[in-house]
C-alpha cells in the first residue's frame, strides 16, 4: 500500500478536528475563568486579574496539598516502576495460561470501580492503622497505579528479542548485568511511560484519598473537593489551570523532543 493511500481522508480529518474541539473546549473555558476579576464563574469574565493566583500561592493549605500530591506521586512512580517492571518480566517467563491469570490479577484495579477499591483499601488499612498517614497514601496509590506500568512494560517486552539476553550471557555477563546493560535500556521507554502514568494516576486520584485523608495530610484533589463543597471561588479554576499546564507539559514535551530528533 502506498503512502498516498494510507493518508486519512478529508472527512476523517474533519471528524478528528471536531472531536478535538469537543474535548478541549471545556478546558479552554477554565483558563480565562482563572483570571477573572470577580468572585464568579461568568464566562467570558467581565474583567481580568491575577488575584486568584495570589490567593492560591499565598494560602498554606493549598500549597501543602500541592506538595503532598507531588511527593506522593513521585514516590508512587518510583515504587510502581520497580515493582511493575519486575512483575512484567516475571509474566513474560511464565507459561501462557499462568501468565494470563497473573496478568489478570495485576490488572484488576483497572476494571474494579474506584469506590469499591477505595472501600476495600479503607477497610484493610483501618486494621493496619494506615489511614490518615503518608504511608497509607503511598501504598493505596501504588496499588491503583501499578497496572499501568505492567501494561506499558509488557508492550515493550512484546517486541523484545530474547536472543540478546542469551548473547550477553554467552559472553559471561551475569543476570543482573544483562538486565542493566541490555534489557533495561531497550525497554526504558515503556518503563518511563509507565512511571509517567503512575505519577498522573496518583496525582489525580481522589476517591481513595477521600477515605484516607486526615487533617494532617490532604492531597490536591481532596483539597479541591473540600473547597468546592464549602465555598465556590475562582481559586479552583487556578488549580485546574495549573494541573492542565503541568500535565500538558509532561505529555507534550517528550513527544515534541522525539519528533525533532527524528
Amino acid at each position: 500500500m502506498s503512502a498516498q493511500h494510507s493518508r486519512p481522508g478529508f472527512a476523517l480529518r474533519i471528524w478528528a478536528v471536531l472531536v478535538g474541539i469537543v474535548l478541549i473546549a471545556p478546558l479552554a473555558v477554565v483558563v480565562p475563568l482563572s483570571f477573572t476579576a470577580k468572585r464568579s464563574f461568568k464566562f467570558p469574565p467581565d474583567g481580568y486579574s491575577i488575584e486568584w493566583y495570589q490567593n492560591f500561592f499565598g494560602d498554606a493549605a493549598w500549597l501543602q496539598a500541592l506538595w503532598n500530591s507531588v511527593w506522593i506521586g513521585l514516590v508512587v512512580a518510583v515504587i510502581c516502576s520497580v515493582l511493575g517492571t519486575l512483575a512484567a518480566l516475571g509474566i513474560q517467563r511464565l507459561p501462557a495460561r499462568i501468565a494470563a491469570i497473573a496478568q489478570g490479577v495485576l490488572l484488576a484495579p483497572l476494571i474494579i470501580p474506584g469506590i469499591v477499591s477505595a472501600v476495600a483499601i479503607y477497610s484493610v488499612f483501618l486494621k493496619w492503622k494506615l489511614n490518615g498517614n503518608a504511608m497509607g497514601f503511598v501504598l493505596a496509590h501504588a496499588v491503583l497505579a501499578i497496572p499501568f506500568v505492567v501494561v506499558t512494560v509488557n508492550a515493550s517486552l512484546a517486541g523484545y528479542d530474547r536472543n540478546l539476553d542469551r548473547a550477553a550471557a554467552s559472553l559471561g555477563a551475569g543476570r543482573v548485568r544483562v538486565f542493566m546493560r541490555v534489557t533495561l535500556p531497550l525497554i526504558a521507554p515503556g518503563v518511563a511511560a509507565g512511571a509517567l502514568f503512575a505519577f498522573i494516576t496518583s496525582f489525580d486520584e481522589v476517591v481513595a484519598a477521600m477515605f484516607l485523608q486526615s487533617p494532617k495530610i490532604r492531597t490536591l484533589p481532596v483539597e479541591m473537593f473540600v473547597s468546592v463543597t464549602n465555598e465556590v471561588d475562582p481559586t479552583i479554576a487556578v488549580v485546574s489551570t495549573l494541573i492542565l499546564a503541568v500535565t500538558s507539559a509532561v505529555v507534550l514535551v517528550p513527544a515534541l523532543t522525539r519528533s525533532r530528533q527524528r
